[in-house]
């Protein structure tokens, strides 16, 4: 079992490591005494580590809840460049996140065109990041709830949490951690590999936390 004193380590700049391991690991009264992880069979060593691997990478470290789009023109070119080409298409946007999420997601994963400032509404929110309108429409059907109320609970530690778990479950992530396959995992978490270095490098601090213990009794 990974204790709280090694989740510090693991996660040093987040001001809320006892929130997010009371969160994750702690018995939720709402789920009969077990943990949010066990809820969802996020419960091996291989499947806990990958899980707070791509958690850790996708919040900053347990840092940020909400997608931090205020790129710069050149980090839009770097990063989008898909999307901006050239440094004038970029310097239109720069500095303005709802705009570059209008548009970068745009007709893709549920959203409307750039004009319909769905990809602002619903950009990524939680521990790793939940994006598009159909992801929160389907979270939200989850939990009996709206999309915009889901939006909201997503910046709750329970809820920036439950819909990490809720988008590892529907995508069949624990076979891809049973399998160590963290490129797979993160492709079909991002889309591409982006970050895949920092995301190996988190899965290789969290396995070692277990160090030979293989079991999380």
């Amino acid at each position: 079992m990974i204790t709280l004193a090694q989740f510090k380590k693991f996660a040093p700049n987040s001001k809320y490591q006892q929130q997010w391991y009371d969160t994750l690991f702690g018995p939720q009264t709402e789920l009969g005494g077990k943990s949010l992880l066990d809820e969802y069979q996020i419960n091996t060593p291989k499947r806990v580590a990958a899980f707070l691997a791509q958690c850790a990478h996708e919040s900053g470290g347990f840092v940020f809840l909400t997608e931090n789009l205020n790129y710069k023109a050149s980090g839009l070119m770097k990063t989008f460049g898909k999307y901006f080409p050239d440094e004038a298409t970029a310097r239109a946007y720069e500095k303005q996140p709802d705009k570059i999420a209008n548009k970068v997601y745009a007709g893709r994963m549920g959203n409307g065109p750039e004009s319909s400032g769905d990809g602002a509404r619903y950009k990524g929110r939680g521990l790793i990041q939940v994006t598009g309108k159909d992801n929160y429409f389907w979270f939200a059907a989850s939990l009996n709830i709206t999309p915009e109320e889901a939006a909201e609970y997503m910046q709750t530690f329970e809820g920036a949490a439950q819909s990490a778990c809720w988008f590892w479950e529907t995508n069949n992530l624990n076979a891809l951690a049973d399998a160590g396959d963290i490129k797979a995992m993160t492709k079909r978490i991002n889309g591409g590999y982006i970050g895949l270095e920092d995301r190996e490098h988190h899965y290789a601090m969290a396995l070692n936390m277990f160090g030979s213990d293989t079991r999380l009794a």
